[in-house]
């Protein structure tokens, strides 16, 4: 049986193709004004990867904020399930996930089985999310894919007091005009990140690991490195897949089931 998973956030659009054993297609592409054609284009991308035709997928399952407009799918899944299912099925150890994606942040706790304890989200404010650092790059002229890299040059530690997108993108101009270095001020904008993000994790009642971060901030090392410090556990991610892949992978499993 040939399942498929689609995951279309408010940046990107990702999908999996699952074969009962192994993923045969994944792709990412950037979103777009109508989610279907963003999940259009993702499908299609990871059906050319895997090599077969649509009439060869048997169930698509479609998570994430657009996934009500997705036609083409046969059902919908939470994100929360979505990811949960796929972090736990690459990792089988995880009891934490969080994951950190272009709008929102979410930490959820899972039971032995793999099954959700709790969750808690943030998708009122960008501040500790992928979009927080994508306006902060902006402002420090930085390619977004960078700034782990560069923050790891930091050699002097700074605080970035404000969590709100609009004031901590002032506080950054400032101190820019200070002569502060752009590495001190991305570890800054790191930490600050992990710092709110951690803090809602634990209000779920602790952080239990194992601890497995996805979503696309995963990619920067900045922030992992210090979630990993603000939650006083190592965080692990996968092994040869995307992070940004967990919900659609998720998605294409709970397809397998159904």
């Amino acid at each position: 049986m040939i399942t498929a998973g689609c995951d279309v956030g408010s940046q990107t659009a990702k999908a999996v193709i699952w074969d009962g054993e192994k993923i045969i297609g994944q792709a990412i592409t950037a979103s777009r004004a109508k989610p279907e054609e963003a999940g259009i284009e993702a499908l299609n991308r990871a059906m050319q990867a895997a090599e077969i035709s649509k009439n060869q997928i048997q169930k698509i399952v479609a998570t994430g904020y657009g996934k009500e407009l997705l036609g083409f799918a046969n059902s919908t899944e939470s994100e929360i399930v979505c990811h949960a299912k796929g972090a736990f099925h690459k990792i089988p150890s995880a009891r934490t996930i969080i994951d950190i994606g272009g709008q929102d942040a979410k930490a959820i706790k899972l039971d032995g089985s793999g099954q959700v304890k709790r969750y808690i989200y943030n998708d009122k404010c960008a501040a500790g999310t992928g979009r927080f650092l994508q306006i902060m790059a902006e402002a420090l002229d930085v390619k977004l894919e960078e700034m782990g890299e560069i923050g790891k040059k930091s050699t002097e530690k700074i605080i970035i007091s404000n969590q709100c997108v609009i004031f901590a993108e002032t506080e950054v101009v400032s101190l820019i005009n200070s002569g502060k270095s752009v590495p001190d001020i991305l570890n800054a904008l790191h930490t600050a990140v992990a710092n709110r993000v951690a803090a809602m994790a634990k209000s779920l009642g602790g952080i239990e690991p194992d601890v497995v971060m996805t979503g696309g901030v995963a990619k920067n090392s900045g922030v992992f490195f210090a979630l990993s410090e603000a939650n006083k556990f190592p965080l692990l991610k996968f092994d040869g897949l995307d992070p940004q892949l967990s919900g659609a992978l998720g998605a294409a499993l709970i397809a397998a089931e159904k």
